[in-house]
């Protein structure tokens, strides 16, 4: 069954709310996103420094599912955008992946004095063609705020760390008044989120795993999430969350765990490479 449940973006376009997320899947990588798309996965999320855009390219070819049925993200990363080479980036990110486009890049983080030039170069870069939506990552409300005050398109995507203790309540709230979707990395949290009194006796009353459970309660909020895992079993096990839904009060009892626990610091703290 194709996992086909979708959200608009702000220029119109479709993205599949659930997706794999390839960070660290390292030698792995081109099984689990054969295993995804068997599964009925339809978003593939990955980024140049993950080191695994090949692979993810030859899982989507050798699949015999045709490429424009299939939403793939990639991202510029932090040392790319330093060096000036955007446009490099994303030319030598399709030459891996062996794609013409991308459905979605990303910058990755807000990395100072780079991020508004870098944004104008993906501005081109989606007049090319190059790739079809143009969005950010780890951007916080005044990064947001700073990019738009100085750019012509508005981000379709913002991907941030969100999940259970972290809600991101605030942020949330403004990208959906500018239009712009949430897309949640670390959708799971850790595995202490798992053991959570709530989400375990929610787990039992309806039947399902507690990441099941977390990942209802965020789709139903209208975050993308992109869960990563390198399980066949697993894999499939967070495709299974379509066929319930949360009832008003248990949605109530989980946004009310969040706790602002950050597994990376916020951004202006937080900028690796």
């Amino acid at each position: 069954m194709v996992l086909s449940q979708s959200l608009e973006l702000n220029n119109g376009l479709k993205m599949p709310i659930l997706g794999l997320g390839v960070y660290k899947s390292g030698e792995h990588t081109k099984e689990a996103v054969l295993a995804a798309l068997e599964a009925g996965y339809r978003h593939i999320d990955a980024a140049s420094v993950y080191g695994n855009e090949k692979e993810v390219g030859e899982a989507i070819r050798e699949s015999g599912i045709p490429r424009e049925e299939i939403f793939v993200t990639t991202k510029l990363w932090n040392d790319e955008m330093r060096a000036g080479i955007q446009r490099e980036a994303l030319l030598r990110s399709l030459e891996k992946l062996q794609m013409d486009y991308v459905d979605l890049y990303l910058l990755h983080w807000p990395v100072a004095d780079c991020y508004i030039p870098s944004w104008n170069i993906l501005e081109e870069l989606q007049a090319e063609g190059r790739t079809k939506s143009i969005g950010v990552s780890n951007f916080q409300t005044r990064h947001l705020r700073d990019l738009m005050d100085h750019s012509k398109i508005v981000p379709v995507v913002d991907q941030i760390e969100c999940h259970p203790y972290l809600s991101q309540e605030p942020l949330r709230s403004f990208c959906q008044a500018q239009g712009i979707q949430v897309t949640a990395w670390a959708p799971l949290g850790r595995t202490n989120v798992f053991e959570d009194t709530v989400i375990v006796a929610l787990a039992k009353a309806y039947g399902r795993t507690p990441a099941q459970i977390i990942l209802r309660w965020e789709i139903q909020n209208g975050i993308i999430v992109i869960p990563k895992s390198v399980h066949r079993e697993r894999i499939i096990e967070n495709s299974r969350i379509f066929d319930f839904e949360l009832k008003p009060e248990d949605m109530a009892k989980m946004d009310d765990l969040n706790k602002n626990q950050r597994h990376c610091r916020p951004p202006e703290k937080c900028l690796p490479g």
